[in-house]
C-alpha cells in the first residue's frame, strides 16, 4: 500500500470510493485542456477509468497515480503519481488538482514527495515530465523540482507537440 504524508498532504493509493472525485477532477476545463478529455462522465465510467489506469497500474508497476488529500479533513483535493505509459521511455510524474487548490503550494509539495518516492521507495534514477507548451504554470512547477527542458515530444501523430522536461535523481 502506497502512502505518502508530508506536513499538509497525504498521498494515498485510489480506491473505487473515489470515483466521485474522479468524474469532478477530470471533467474540469483545466484538466480536459492541458492532460486531455478522458470520457468519464459517469460513476460506473470513473469505476473503470479507476480500475483500468491507477489501480492497475499499482499492481503492475508497483507505483501510480495517488489521490492527494488534505492531512486535516481527508479532502482529496488532486492527484499525483508516476506513470509508465508505453509512449515514454522512461517513468513520467503527473500531477492535476482542483483549480479551488490552486496557488497554495500543494502541487509543489506533492510533486517534491513524489520524486523522493521516485527515488527512494521506486529505485528510479530519471523521471520525466511532459506538458503542453502553453500551459506556463506547469512548467514553472516542473523547472521548481529541479527537472529542466530536454526536447520536444509527440505522444501520437496527430497530438500537439509537448515539452519533456527530465530530472536525473
Amino acid at each position: 500500500m502506497i502512502q505518502i504524508k508530508t506536513k499538509r498532504l497525504a498521498l494515498r493509493q485510489f480506491a473505487l470510493s473515489d470515483a466521485e472525485f474522479i468524474i469532478e477532477l477530470v471533467n474540469e476545463p483545466s484538466f480536459i485542456q492541458n492532460i486531455g478529455d478522458r470520457g468519464v462522465r459517469t460513476f460506473s465510467e470513473a469505476e473503470k477509468y479507476l480500475k483500468n489506469g491507477p489501480i492497475s497500474s499499482y499492481e503492475r508497476n508497483g507505483f501510480g497515480l495517488l489521490a492527494v488529500t488534505l492531512n486535516d479533513t481527508g479532502q482529496p483535493i488532486g492527484m499525483c503519481g508516476l506513470i509508465k505509459s508505453d509512449a515514454l521511455e522512461d517513468v513520467d510524474i503527473g500531477y492535476a488538482f482542483l483549480p479551488k487548490f490552486w496557488s497554495k503550494g500543494y502541487a509543489l509539495e506533492s510533486t517534491q514527495a513524489m520524486m523522493k518516492h521516485a527515488k527512494d521507495v521506486v529505485g528510479l534514477k530519471r523521471v520525466v515530465a511532459i506538458v503542453d507548451p502553453a500551459n506556463v504554470r506547469s512548467i514553472r512547477l516542473l523547472e521548481k523540482i529541479g527537472m529542466t527542458f530536454e526536447k520536444t515530444v509527440k505522444l501520437s501523430e496527430d497530438d500537439i507537440e509537448l515539452k519533456l522536461f527530465s530530472k536525473n535523481l
